[in-house]
């Protein structure tokens, strides 16, 4: 998955495919790539558009599947 580079403490960089709804995120911290699942467009949108690592945090952690793919 394409990533873009992105100002946030907690993010380096983040991906969204809409054909299936996967949201990738590379973790500043360790550099550990994960993709979240069944995430609507409008959640990627939101997090974008605001304060990524406050957003992740509120919204996404723990609230859809995820699994570490780098």
């Amino acid at each position: 998955m394409e990533r873009q580079n992105v100002e946030s403490s907690l993010a380096t960089s983040v991906g969204y495919e809409p054909a299936t709804s996967t949201l990738e995120i590379e973790f500043k911290s360790n550099g550990a790539v994960w993709q979240y699942y069944d995430v609507p467009e409008s959640v990627y949108n939101e997090m974008m558009n605001g304060s990524i690592g406050k957003y992740f945090l509120a919204n996404i952690k723990g609230q859809y599947v995820e699994s570490q793919v780098g």
